[in-house]
């Protein structure tokens, strides 16, 4: 998580919100992608972090199954980036801070954890939850 937490920070430099995410080896070990929000930077409303460590980590591997690894990102998914969990079969997703008003991994919705889908990862939250939190307070304390 503080690998993730990293990426937050440069999502901040980047003047977009701070969320960061890293796609783990199954053994993890090995950062097989990172990535930190660059909506803003890029002008693309799919450049989120977890897709962002999704992508680069299917192309580290070359293929976009993920079986075996772990998402950790410093915020619970979105709709979007929970599909994309599901679809790239990433195996385990680790967040830390709850995203009330539009969490997909528990809170608001479960898409990761919905029967009608093929595939449903392990989730575990709540690491580091107060430095993740914290840092998106502080974030937009200042807008």
């Amino acid at each position: 998580m503080r690998l993730a937490l990293r990426e937050a920070e440069a999502a901040v430099r980047g003047g977009d919100v701070p969320v960061g995410a890293v796609v783990l080896s199954g053994d993890g070990t090995t950062v097989l992608g990172a990535g930190h929000n660059e909506r803003e930077v890029t002008g693309d409303p799919t450049a989120h972090a977890e897709v962002l460590a999704i992508r680069r980590a299917a192309a580290r591997v070359g293929q976009w199954r993920l079986s075996g690894c772990t998402l950790v990102v410093t915020l619970e998914p979105c709709t979007m980036c929970a599909g994309a969990v599901v679809l790239s079969r990433v195996d385990r997703v680790v967040y830390g801070a709850r995203d009330e008003k539009g969490g997909a991994v528990g809170s608001l919705w479960d898409v990761v954890r919905d029967r009608r889908l093929n595939h449903r990862p392990e989730v575990i939250e709540g690491v580091l939850a107060d430095d993740c939190a914290g840092m998106l307070t502080e974030f937009f304390r200042t807008r």
